[in-house]
Protein backbone atom coordinates (compact mmCIF):
# COMPACT_ATOMS: atom_id res chain seq x y z
CA UNK A 1 0.00 0.00 0.00
CA UNK A 2 1.16 3.45 -1.02
CA UNK A 3 2.03 5.74 2.00
CA UNK A 4 1.13 9.42 0.30
CA UNK A 5 2.38 12.52 2.33
CA UNK A 6 -0.55 14.34 3.42
CA UNK A 7 -0.29 18.37 5.44
CA UNK A 8 -2.23 19.49 8.08
CA UNK A 9 -5.39 20.62 5.95
CA UNK A 10 -5.34 17.41 4.52
CA UNK A 11 -5.37 16.17 8.10
CA UNK A 12 -8.31 18.32 9.19
CA UNK A 13 -10.38 16.88 6.48
CA UNK A 14 -9.80 13.58 6.57
CA UNK A 15 -10.61 14.19 10.66
CA UNK A 16 -13.67 16.06 10.07
CA UNK A 17 -15.16 13.80 7.48
CA UNK A 18 -14.49 10.32 9.60
CA UNK A 19 -16.45 11.92 12.38
CA UNK A 20 -19.29 13.37 10.17
CA UNK A 21 -19.16 11.51 6.51
CA UNK A 22 -22.44 13.85 6.07
CA UNK A 23 -20.64 17.47 6.27
CA UNK A 24 -21.63 19.73 3.65
CA UNK A 25 -19.12 21.04 1.66
CA UNK A 26 -19.47 24.48 2.65
CA UNK A 27 -19.43 23.49 6.69
CA UNK A 28 -16.10 21.46 5.69
CA UNK A 29 -14.31 24.09 4.01
CA UNK A 30 -15.04 26.58 6.95
CA UNK A 31 -13.63 23.49 9.30
CA UNK A 32 -10.39 23.07 7.49
CA UNK A 33 -10.19 26.75 6.80
CA UNK A 34 -10.26 27.05 3.19
CA UNK A 35 -12.98 28.24 0.70
CA UNK A 36 -15.35 25.71 -0.78
CA UNK A 37 -13.66 24.77 -4.11
CA UNK A 38 -10.22 24.08 -2.91
CA UNK A 39 -12.12 21.97 0.04
CA UNK A 40 -13.54 19.87 -1.77
CA UNK A 41 -10.97 19.10 -4.93
CA UNK A 42 -8.63 18.43 -1.85
CA UNK A 43 -10.98 15.92 -0.71
CA UNK A 44 -11.61 14.59 -4.42
CA UNK A 45 -8.12 14.05 -4.18
CA UNK A 46 -7.74 12.16 -0.98
CA UNK A 47 -11.25 10.00 -2.58
CA UNK A 48 -9.04 9.16 -5.63
CA UNK A 49 -5.84 8.28 -3.69
CA UNK A 50 -7.81 5.28 -1.88
CA UNK A 51 -7.46 7.46 1.00
CA UNK A 52 -10.76 8.10 1.75
CA UNK A 53 -12.08 4.38 0.59
CA UNK A 54 -15.76 5.18 1.56
CA UNK A 55 -18.89 7.08 2.97
CA UNK A 56 -20.78 4.76 5.87
CA UNK A 57 -23.31 4.96 8.56
CA UNK A 58 -22.82 3.19 11.89
CA UNK A 59 -25.96 0.79 12.76
CA UNK A 60 -26.58 -0.13 15.81
CA UNK A 61 -27.37 -3.63 15.55
CA UNK A 62 -28.94 -3.65 18.92
CA UNK A 63 -30.88 -0.86 18.40
CA UNK A 64 -32.87 -3.56 14.95
CA UNK A 65 -32.55 -6.32 16.45
CA UNK A 66 -30.88 -8.63 19.19
CA UNK A 67 -28.05 -9.91 18.41
CA UNK A 68 -24.77 -12.13 19.29
CA UNK A 69 -21.78 -10.65 18.92
CA UNK A 70 -18.98 -13.16 18.92
CA UNK A 71 -15.37 -13.30 18.24
CA UNK A 72 -13.84 -16.12 16.86
CA UNK A 73 -9.88 -17.23 17.29
CA UNK A 74 -9.30 -19.92 14.03
CA UNK A 75 -6.31 -21.91 13.73
CA UNK A 76 -5.54 -23.66 10.32
CA UNK A 77 -4.14 -27.37 9.65
CA UNK A 78 -1.68 -26.47 7.31
CA UNK A 79 -0.01 -23.05 6.06
CA UNK A 80 0.51 -23.53 2.26
CA UNK A 81 -0.67 -20.00 0.41
CA UNK A 82 -3.41 -22.13 -1.16
CA UNK A 83 -4.95 -22.85 2.32
CA UNK A 84 -5.09 -18.55 3.44
CA UNK A 85 -6.49 -18.24 -0.17
CA UNK A 86 -9.13 -20.98 0.29
CA UNK A 87 -9.61 -20.08 4.15
CA UNK A 88 -10.18 -16.54 3.20
CA UNK A 89 -12.26 -16.78 0.11
CA UNK A 90 -14.96 -18.58 2.27
CA UNK A 91 -14.99 -16.42 4.91
CA UNK A 92 -15.30 -13.27 2.17
CA UNK A 93 -18.95 -15.40 1.55
CA UNK A 94 -20.07 -15.35 4.59
CA UNK A 95 -22.48 -12.14 5.46
CA UNK A 96 -22.38 -12.78 9.25
CA UNK A 97 -18.72 -12.41 9.60
CA UNK A 98 -18.06 -8.47 9.35
CA UNK A 99 -14.60 -8.48 9.92
CA UNK A 100 -11.82 -10.85 9.28
CA UNK A 101 -8.16 -10.13 10.61
CA UNK A 102 -4.78 -12.40 9.21
CA UNK A 103 -2.70 -12.28 12.81
CA UNK A 104 0.42 -13.36 14.19
CA UNK A 105 0.68 -15.06 17.06
CA UNK A 106 -0.75 -18.32 18.32
CA UNK A 107 -3.71 -18.12 16.05
CA UNK A 108 -3.76 -17.45 11.97
CA UNK A 109 -6.95 -15.57 12.05
CA UNK A 110 -9.28 -13.15 14.40
CA UNK A 111 -12.31 -12.85 12.94
CA UNK A 112 -15.94 -10.66 14.85
CA UNK A 113 -18.90 -12.33 13.85
CA UNK A 114 -22.34 -10.94 14.34
CA UNK A 115 -25.60 -13.26 14.31
CA UNK A 116 -29.01 -13.44 15.82
CA UNK A 117 -27.86 -15.44 18.83
CA UNK A 118 -25.46 -18.71 19.75
CA UNK A 119 -27.41 -21.26 18.17
CA UNK A 120 -27.16 -19.24 14.69
CA UNK A 121 -23.56 -18.97 15.32
CA UNK A 122 -22.97 -22.27 16.09
CA UNK A 123 -24.85 -23.36 12.77
CA UNK A 124 -22.42 -21.05 11.09
CA UNK A 125 -19.23 -22.40 12.82
CA UNK A 126 -21.04 -26.10 11.62
CA UNK A 127 -21.41 -24.80 8.27
CA UNK A 128 -17.74 -23.63 7.93
CA UNK A 129 -16.55 -26.81 9.23
CA UNK A 130 -18.31 -29.31 7.06
CA UNK A 131 -16.93 -27.05 4.15
CA UNK A 132 -13.51 -28.60 4.95
CA UNK A 133 -11.73 -24.94 4.30
CA UNK A 134 -8.68 -25.54 6.83
CA UNK A 135 -10.00 -25.18 9.83
CA UNK A 136 -7.88 -27.09 12.46
CA UNK A 137 -9.14 -25.26 15.47
CA UNK A 138 -11.33 -22.55 16.98
CA UNK A 139 -12.05 -20.61 20.03
CA UNK A 140 -15.12 -18.37 20.58
CA UNK A 141 -15.32 -15.24 22.79
CA UNK A 142 -19.05 -14.18 23.29
CA UNK A 143 -18.91 -10.28 23.76
CA UNK A 144 -21.17 -9.54 26.51
CA UNK A 145 -20.88 -5.83 26.39
CA UNK A 146 -19.53 -3.24 24.55
CA UNK A 147 -17.07 -0.45 25.98
CA UNK A 148 -15.77 1.47 23.36
CA UNK A 149 -15.79 0.87 19.20
CA UNK A 150 -14.52 3.64 17.59
CA UNK A 151 -14.50 3.96 13.68
CA UNK A 152 -12.39 7.11 13.70
CA UNK A 153 -8.63 6.68 13.50
CA UNK A 154 -6.46 8.65 15.55
CA UNK A 155 -4.87 10.51 13.11
CA UNK A 156 -2.53 12.87 15.25
CA UNK A 157 -0.86 9.81 17.14
CA UNK A 158 -0.40 7.35 13.80
CA UNK A 159 1.24 10.10 11.68
CA UNK A 160 4.90 10.96 12.43
CA UNK A 161 5.66 14.46 14.44
CA UNK A 162 6.65 17.13 12.12
CA UNK A 163 10.33 18.78 12.98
Amino acid sequence: MTRHKLDAIDLKILDAIQRDGRITKLALAEKVGLSPTPCWMRLRKLEKAGIVSGYHAHVSARCVAPVATVLMEVTLGAHRQADFDRFERAIRDQPEIVACWSVGGGVDYVLKVVTRDIDTYQRLVDALLEREIGIDRYFTYIVTRTVKEETALPLDDLLPLST
